[in-house]
């Protein structure tokens, strides 16, 4: 997503503003909507595919599939982002479905891994965190693209850390990690709910782009959700290892 001009602030700009007889509110509902609609295709696939052991037989005849799951995953989000401008809405929405199909394969060993019951507590903490943040990023009049230096480096570390993790195990830095991480993906939360409303102002000339940019939005807030979700999952998971 292109660089907004910084004398923009969120925090004065609302409903008022609509392009044809499209709302902000609408248009940030429609956002949502494709998030829920990626994470119903997620969660409703992983379950299928660990309640038939569907999952465990695919991982059995081919050992590398999550591996190669996760790679098509990269190549989809750098597909969708690259070209944002030049895709049109169709594609856009296939690549979207596409994604959260993948996904919905590799969340599948969670399924396997973790007790349903621990899966669902988790799924209605993280929906409960997210919504709060999200209603914050959605209301607030404060501009949280401040926020944006904060999240890279709290990315930044993510990785670097999950390196150090695949090759020593330090449980004290996996619970380090696991804290940073809920933390980066709340703000980031807040910051892409915010920045819907950016997109309605800046895009609102070009229907097509407005849509597309609604999607990548979906994306964002999908991959928030799903990200804080596996942190929250391994930090209760690591909590109750211990006692």
């Amino acid at each position: 997503m292109q660089e907004y001009n910084q004398s923009f602030n969120p925090g004065e700009f609302d409903s008022s503003y609509a392009t044809g007889r499209l709302t902000l509110n609408r248009y940030i509902s429609r956002t949502f909507g494709w998030m829920f609609l990626g994470l119903l295709v997620t969660f409703a696939l992983a379950w299928y595919m660990a309640a038939s052991g569907l999952v465990i037989r695919l991982l059995v005849t081919m050992p590398s599939l999550l591996m190669v799951l996760l790679v098509a995953e990269l190549v989809v989000v750098l597909v969708f982002s690259a070209r944002l401008h030049k895709q049109s809405v169709n594609v856009s929405r296939v690549l979207f479905f596409v994604y959260s199909i993948l996904n919905g394969v590799v969340f599948s060993v969670y399924f396997v891994a973790f007790d349903v019951a621990a899966v669902v507590l988790v799924f209605g903490l993280t929906a409960l965190f997210f919504g709060a943040f999200a209603l914050y990023g959605r209301f607030t009049r404060t501009d949280l693209s401040r926020l944006r230096p904060l999240i890279f480096a709290g990315l930044i570390f993510l990785v670097i850390s999950g390196l150090v993790l695949m090759l020593f195990d330090i449980s004290a830095l996996e619970r380090l990690v696991c804290m940073v991480g809920i933390v980066i993906f709340l703000c980031a939360t807040a910051y892409d709910t915010q920045k819907i409303k950016t997109n309605y102002q800046y895009f609102s000339h070009d229907a097509a782009l407005l849509e597309r940019a609604s999607i990548y939005s979906a994306l964002q807030l999908y991959l928030d959700f799903i990200n804080l979700f596996l942190y929250l999952l391994r930090f209760l998971g690591a909590s109750r290892s211990r006692r």
